[in-house]
């Protein structure tokens, strides 16, 4: 599976494209529809993943109106396959409370949204969030895989084992 990142908006949010062969999934195409469709290509998009509803990762949806749409709505915590990508569901409630991430255990990567980035955790003084969730979330991802891959919604990849040292609030 080919990761490419399209950093789009005021707030650097980041999108990806997720590619096998000429099929792809996109994951939060926050804004800057020309940006996404300029990496994209001619390539055919199966679906559209949402780490969680604000404003900065869903701003092009309406671009996408013949690809389906995947979210907490109609996401249960389980394995999804669609196409040949195959991912884990892991709710992630603490930045908002409709946070997803995306687990795919084949590449042992996660999209973490905004409930994960870099030496850091999302807001959760926002409408939504919560500490006692994001905590909660916290202890669920820390049994992962410790040399598992983290492609936040902002900034730069991670891995877990890198956050478990030196993140504080894995502390």
């Amino acid at each position: 599976m080919k990761i490419e990142r399209v950093v789009v908006g005021t707030l650097k949010e980041n999108c990806y494209i997720l590619s096998i062969n000429n099929e792809v999934v996109i994951i939060d195409p926050g804004s800057e529809i020309d940006k996404i469709c300029a990496v994209l290509g001619d390539r055919k998009v199966l679906a559209i993943l949402i780490t969680h509803n604000h404003f900065d990762h869903v701003g092009c949806l309406p671009y996408f109106k013949n690809a389906p749409v995947y979210s907490i709505e109609n996401l249960k915590e389980k394995e999804y396959l669609i196409g040949k990508f195959k991912f884990n569901v892991i709710y992630t409630k603490g930045h908002s409370d409709d946070s997803i991430s995306f687990y795919f255990a084949d590449e042992n990567i996660l999209f973490s949204g905004d409930f994960l980035f870099f030496e850091n955790v999302g807001r959760t003084d926002l409408p939504t969030g919560n500490d006692l969730m994001m905590k909660e979330s916290i202890k669920k991802i820390i049994k992962y895989p410790k040399n598992m891959i983290i492609y936040p919604g902002h900034g730069i990849m991670t891995n877990l084992e890198h956050e478990i040292e030196n993140n504080i609030y894995f502390k």
